[in-house]
């Protein structure tokens, strides 16, 4: 054991002793049954007094979570006399199998997971009933609680420490890779929630995602009030993403104005949950957003119901769910859990980071450009601006070409990966291995990353092309999907401990996403040297940052306000979340863009389906820019890879060993106000 992780033990020892009084409800609230203070005078007895922080500490975790399905406590006593561990290299062995182990069991089970939801996920076929089913089977719901029955997790949690995020922050940076290790090894094990209720959790998720990965327009049977059709002909886009994306690309054309006003009004039918229930992804009709009036390819007026809150009962669903875990953990709610253990950084530090962005001055100088360079008054979907990209200057149609002729299919792109990851400086070798471990899929959703668990996995690329070949949209989309799979890659084969896999928390995988992101025109060889091109990237950087930090505020406060009405209906969380986009925008943008009330904001699929997820996208923004500014003079491949390796510890200590300087919006915004000055 490391002299800084028996330091730290001292804490532990007074903490695990209160710990059990600590419980809630669902858990017994006192565990004196378990004579916890005879079992510790007998360890000390047998084993000594140079063992007795660790016998008190291992005891108390172990008592906090056995219940009396586990055994008497005569069992317990004698559990606890059998498995506690005196002899280092003993312990050390037993750590090290917990290492293997647990990368076995947590990669075969991803492994069965991803194969039973492959049917609703992948574009493979008709989505029958029954696979459905297999999609709600969650294999990971029961490991929880097999690995409790069977006492290994228990194991764990008599000798090995566990430490509060207080903690790992307060005396993380002096711990050695081993004992980061061993601190996420009991992490593990710190909750017990039972299976029915992570099997409750997938499926509410398992059901928005498929709601969202289904939620297509087709955008030639969209209409104007004279029966004009704006879009080309087999246009289908998902929500939220490719309306968004649409959007952004008619910037760089001189007659978009019409279709991105058109557009802002199919997003605000959404988030209202007053569109045509009958025109979501159906060819088969045609709507007029401005009326809001659905006819037949015959022109006959056909019922326009509305879609009955159908997206707000996906997220109540999600917050049901996820608040059945609250009373078996020590963090009362799900919000806690995603800051304190998931993310790692406190909310209230994590909110001051987008506030810091949101309030910055260069908003409105920034917002100033974009009005000149449209050289109109500003739209509330003008938040989504990206002529600072250098795409921005290139006509989407010529990009769809360019892209299709390259990827007209899935293998095409699966080929093409080691040749985009030689282009970003991997090392032939590491660009062939990283590309055999990246398998490509062709996605129902707007495409994501699937990462592996063990070691002889592969991470998986879901994306979505067309019959007609890869459209632009999509291969920026994969391109990030791309940065998502190599850190996936990189950060768990190249781990000196498995317990280590991954970085701090999502964010982080969103960093790398974006540095690829940002290179997706030079993949293509379409990107030309700009002297201003390093000011024009951080205008871009910091409006998309200021744009999403929003996003993220609106998804904040509506967790906090579902915890406060707990009851609430599908209607009044549509009302509410309204509500709420339409104050942030007012506290936020409104100073800057210079129109009030708008709900853009809230049309982010990710706030439906995937549980306080938006709030990640703005930190990896700010993640990603630290990076970028520190490759400046270096190679991605061999400093991503070195990056990579750092796995899971906290998320300033992630910062300061990969780039020298913990997480911080100074550099972002001083880059945007050096910018602004450089283009005025």
């Amino acid at each position: 054991m490391k002299q800084t992780l028996v330091k730290s033990f001292l804490f532990i020892s007074i903490i695990g002793l209160i710990f059990s009084a600590c419980q809630k409800g669902g858990q017994n609230m006192s565990k004196s049954w378990l004579k916890t203070n005879k079992v510790i005078a007998s360890l000390k007895e047998k084993f000594g007094d140079e063992f007795a922080d660790r016998i008190e500490t291992g005891v108390a975790q172990a008592a906090d979570l056995w219940t009396k399905e586990d055994g008497t406590a005569e069992d317990f006593a004698s559990f606890c006399e059998a498995n506690f561990i005196t002899d280092e290299e003993v312990l050390n062995q037993t750590f090290l199998r917990f290492d293997k182990n647990l990368e076995q069991i947590n990669g075969l089970n991803l492994e069965m997971l991803r194969t039973l939801q492959e049917p609703v996920q992948l574009e493979i076929g008709q989505i029958l009933p029954v696979d459905m089913l297999f999609a709600n089977y969650d294999p990971f719901a029961h490991v929880g609680d097999d690995l409790f029955k069977n006492k290994i997790a228990f194991a764990a949690l008599l000798n090995f420490p566990h430490f509060s995020l207080k903690e790992r922050l307060e005396f993380g940076s002096e711990w050695s890779r081993e004992d980061w290790a061993k601190a996420r090894l009991v992490q593990r094990f710190s909750t017990r929630i039972p299976s029915h209720v992570l099997q409750g959790i997938s499926e509410a998720m398992v059901a928005a995602d498929n709601y969202i990965s289904n939620y297509n327009i087709h955008m030639h049977h969209l209409r104007t009030p004279d029966g004009d059709r704006l879009f080309p002909e087999g246009l289908r886009l998902i929500t939220h993403w490719g309306l968004r994306d649409e959007l952004k690309a008619q910037y760089a054309n001189p007659e978009g104005l019409e279709r991105q006003k058109m557009i802002k009004n199919v997003m605000e039918h959404i988030i209202n949950q007053t569109i045509p229930e009958v025109v979501i992804d159906n060819p088969e009709v045609d709507w007029d957003p401005e009326s809001n009036t659905v006819t037949n390819l015959n022109n006959e007026k056909i019922s326009d119901a509305a879609e009955p809150n159908t997206r707000y009962e996906h997220l109540l669903n999600i917050f049901q769910a996820q608040t059945k875990a609250d009373p078996y953990s020590n963090l009362a709610t799900y919000i806690d859990r995603k800051f304190q253990e998931t993310r790692e950084i406190p909310e209230q530090q994590f909110e001051e980071l987008l506030t810091e962005i949101l309030s910055a001055n260069v908003a409105k100088d920034v917002a100033g450009l974009i009005k000149k360079r449209l050289g109109r008054e500003l739209e509330p979907f003008d938040v989504w601006y990206n002529g600072f990209k250098p795409r921005g200057a290139y006509d989407e149609q010529i990009l769809d070409e360019i892209v299709g002729k390259r990827y007209p299919n899935v293998e095409n792109f699966q080929k093409d990966i080691p040749y985009i990851l030689r282009n970003l400086g991997f090392t032939p070798e590491k660009a062939k291995f990283l590309g055999s471990k990246i398998v490509v899929d062709p996605s129902r959703g707007a495409g994501h990353a699937m990462g592996a668990a063990r070691r002889e996995d592969n991470a998986h690329l879901r994306t979505r092309i067309p019959e007609t070949g890869m459209k632009y949209k999509g291969y920026n989309i994969a391109v990030h999907e791309l940065g998502h799979n190599v850190e996936q890659v990189l950060s768990l084969n190249g781990m000196d401990y498995v317990l280590l896999e991954g970085v701090p928390n999502t964010a982080f995988t969103e960093g790398f996403a974006f540095v690829f992101q940002g290179r997706d025109l030079s993949l293509l060889g379409l990107k030309k040297e700009d002297p201003m091109a390093e000011h024009m990237k951080a205008l871009d950087t910091f409006w998309g940052t200021f744009e999403i930090a929003g996003v993220g505020i609106v998804d904040m406060r509506i967790w906090r306000w579902m915890y406060e009405h707990p009851k609430a209906t599908p209607e009044q969380l549509k009302q509410a979340t309204i509500q709420i986009a339409k104050d942030v925008w007012n506290e936020f943008f409104a100073p800057v863009l210079g129109m009030e009330d708008q709900i853009l904001l809230s049309i982010y699929s990710h706030i439906i389906d995937v549980a306080l997820y938006t709030p990640d996208y703005s930190l990896g923004h700010i993640i990603s820019f630290q990076i970028e500014q520190y490759l400046k003079d270096k190679n991605l491949g061999t400093e991503m890879e070195r990056m990579c390796k750092l796995g899971s510890i906290t998320p300033d200590a992630w910062m300061n060993a990969a780039v020298g300087e913990g997480i911080s919006t100074a550099p972002l915004i001083s880059a945007a106000e050096l910018a602004v000055k450089k283009l005025r």
